[in-house]
């Protein structure tokens, strides 16, 4: 084995360990870090949850004396500023780690680049750049919140073969299977925020929740505990204060624009919403970009589910918000009728036609799933 090959392999053991955080690690980064003393492996981990240690140290924790003169090979930069743990570049340094391989530097632009000069200066010989595309994969949301000052959107719909999502009068359960149901509770499950609109909640009056018994997977309680901010778009603030997603564990966010009457407002907070005024567009509805900003900067998210309707899916789309594409197709045909994917006025010749790379397409039980990016969109996207 060359030692670039060695070194692909090690990283790809450090990466498949990260993802063992995709459900756990929000608002952080998912990160995993091997280490390796004379081509053996002394010791690995990952970052497990906000708050708790970091991915180097659980694995210098195991390695032990056996981490001096080893090369550590971590997904992430290690972080060089005391937060609720200690920086982990200082921790690599001081345990005697001779060279530490890293996939891709911080996206952070206050801290990239620091926690690889850090270990430079303690002497340290660091590399960057093995797998970058793998490792960039794995945190699309934590890399779009700090490159972009938003999260990284991805709208999930269900439709039948002939692209329909409800019928005319807005029903839509069940187009799609369980398998399809599972994949989707994952997604919730991986997110920061699952975000609909009003007339989704109105017409569905979905939980917008994870729930356990859905995910299969291993500790499916504990990941659920965890449950993703739910967010409405509501501009008029129609939401029934019967919903049941205000009765559910986690925070119910309604976005809405100034100048609504101060008595609905206090009974949508009473019924259990947080209800948050945004910049409105021309239109008077929620400026979608100011949402997402908020959404970002002040509470931390990362990926954004986007399960709603034509409407506000294609809203978001036409402003270029919508980064990743989830699309479910059933095996079924729902008519001329049915509510169609998305509303995007004003296209009536074919060079304005929205063109889509699609990334992925695989069998979900007896559906399909297809994953695509807006074409002139160049992102790493997770399959």
């Amino acid at each position: 084995m060359t030692p670039e090959t060695s070194a692909h392999a090690w990283m790809a053991r450090a990466l498949r360990l990260a993802r063992r955080g995709l459900y756990t690690t929000d608002p952080n980064p998912r990160v995993g870090c091997v280490l390796v003393n004379q081509d053996r492996l002394v010791g690995e981990g990952w970052h497990e949850r906000a708050g708790e240690a970091h991915a180097e140290v659980h694995a210098l924790q195991q390695a032990g004396d056996a981490a001096r003169g080893a090369t550590a090979y971590v997904t992430l930069e290690p972080c060089s500023h005391q937060g609720r743990t200690g920086p982990c570049a200082v921790a690599l340094a001081e345990a005697g780690v001779a060279r530490v391989v890293v996939a891709m530097q911080d996206p952070n632009p206050e801290v990239a680049g620091r926690g690889i000069d850090l270990l430079k200066e303690a002497g340290v010989a660091v590399e960057v750049g093995v797998l970058e595309e793998e490792a960039r994969a794995l945190n699309p949301g934590f890399i779009s919140r700090m490159a972009q000052g938003r999260p990284h959107v991805r709208l999930k719909m269900a439709m039948s073969l002939d692209g329909r999502t409800a019928m005319r009068s807005g029903e839509s359960q069940w187009i799609t299977g369980p398998s399809a149901r599972r994949e989707v509770q994952r997604l919730r499950a991986r997110s920061s925020a699952v975000l609909t609109g009003v007339e989704s909640v109105i017409f569905d009056n979905s939980r917008l929740t994870v729930r356990p018994e859905q995910l299969e997977l291993e500790q499916a309680e504990c990941i659920a505990r965890r449950q993703p901010l739910r967010v409405i778009v509501d501009s008029r603030l129609r939401l029934p204060l019967a919903s049941a997603c205000l009765c559910e564990a986690g925070r119910t966010l309604v976005f809405t624009v100034a100048g609504h009457d101060r008595e609905r407002r206090a009974e949508l907070e009473a019924a259990g919403a947080e209800v948050v005024e945004v910049a409105a567009e021309e239109s008077g509805r929620v400026e979608l970009a100011a949402l997402l900003a908020y959404l970002a900067t002040r509470e931390a998210a990362n990926e954004v589910l986007l399960e709603t309707g034509a409407t506000l899916a294609g809203a978001m789309f036409d402003a270029g918000l919508v980064d990743e594409m989830q699309l479910f197709v059933a095996q079924t045909l729902l008519g001329g009728e049915a509510r169609p994917l998305f509303e995007l006025p004003g296209m009536t010749r074919m060079d304005e036609q929205r063109p889509l790379q699609i990334l992925d397409i695989r069998a979900v039980g007896e559906d399909w799933r297809i994953t695509a990016v807006p074409r002139q969109r160049e992102l790493s996207v997770s399959v």
